[in-house]
């Protein structure tokens, strides 16, 4: 893994001064050790050298790189272990705030939506990409916040949070296949036994969410109901799509697999998994997940009343299931129906 020790911002922009600023801890020590470059070309950053470097920092925005965790493995392979990577973005959020100040009233919505969608939803999808990458070569796109964050994560970071973004070197970067940026979503969960199960969702976060999982549970905690308090990987639309569960009508498939029943304990990443104490996570794998959960027959408000659901359900079906999950079910939907039960 590698370790970050800052967010991000975009560096065009900001002064001369503020530049500096940042930059200088970085450039008191190991000088000769130390490269300052603008390249969006990862071959041109393998002509740097075989590696040894202490600080290699990037003026280029990360918007403009067209392979991008190609770009960050190949900045791994040039740092010495410790060593910083050095970086810059615009955000979507920050690209919004400037389309919209650059353009008069009326044209800056219009302008927007255009450039959301091709520099934002083309690359996403394959046929799109192809299309985006033969006009701009993977210039300028449109990526967020929690994207940026993902990806370094797992091309091998660890996130902080101050304004810049910053990496040092503990670690080579991950060999997993890369996640999937479309519609359907495939996250690994933890099944029956322990053992690992792929569920399908469709999309309601940011590509690369599912990997800073942690880094958000580290700067916000849970709100009620167990999620994570202001959650900002997941996007306007993905919330509007939990409300009223359409993102997990793909999960039907996993019921038609085996992976999955109606009614069950929720299929947790091992991050969740681990906030939950030995012996319940212990109990709850014993048993096959469900797309139903306990959560809605009895409404817990924080991790400790859902693992007290979720052993009072597991101990009944033990005894009973068929009756269990059909008590479960009928309380679901009765809490969804009548008292407005909200996925979220």
């Amino acid at each position: 893994m590698l370790k970050v020790a800052t967010g991000m911002t975009q560096l065009n922009g900001i002064s001369e001064s503020e530049l500096l600023s940042f930059l200088a801890p970085f450039l008191e020590n190991e000088f000769e050790k130390t490269r300052i470059i603008k390249i969006a070309d990862v071959g041109n950053l393998k002509k740097l050298g075989n590696g040894g470097l202490v600080n290699l920092i990037n003026l280029q925005r990360i918007n403009d790189i067209k392979g991008i965790n190609t770009f960050f493995r190949v900045a791994n392979s040039k740092l010495e272990q410790g060593g910083s990577f050095i970086g810059c973005v615009e955000t979507l959020e920050q690209r919004k705030t400037r389309l919209f100040k650059k353009f008069p009233r009326g044209i800056n919505t219009a302008y927007y939506a255009l450039d959301f969608i091709f520099k934002r939803i083309f690359p996403k999808f394959k046929f799109t990409k192809k299309i985006y990458m033969f006009l701009t070569n993977g210039r300028n796109r449109a990526i967020s916040k929690s994207e940026v964050l993902g990806r370094l994560v797992y091309c091998g970071f660890e996130i902080g949070n101050k304004l810049y973004y910053t990496a040092r070197k503990v670690a080579k970067p991950m060999t997993c296949s890369e996640p999937s940026t479309g519609l359907i979503l495939r996250i690994q969960r933890v099944g029956r036994n322990g053992k690992p199960i792929t569920v399908y969702k469709f999309r309601t976060m940011h590509p690369y969410a599912q990997y800073i999982q942690e880094y958000v549970f580290k700067q916000n905690s849970l709100a009620e109901g167990g999620k994570f308090a202001d959650d900002f990987r997941i996007t306007k639309w993905g919330r509007w799509m939990r409300k009223f569960w359409i993102d997990e009508l793909p999960m039907l498939y996993n019921i038609l697999r085996g992976d999955l029943k109606l009614v069950g304990v929720r299929p947790l990443s091992e991050h969740y998994l681990s906030l939950y104490t030995s012996e319940h996570k212990d109990l709850r794998v014993k048993g096959k997940p469900g797309l139903i959960p306990p959560f809605y027959a009895d409404l817990p408000k924080n991790i400790e009343e859902i693992m007290e659901s979720e052993s009072k359900y597991i101990e009944s079906y033990v005894q009973d299931p068929f009756t269990t999950d059909l008590t479960y079910c009928f309380k679901a939907f009765n809490n969804i129906l009548l008292h407005n039960a909200r996925s979220h």
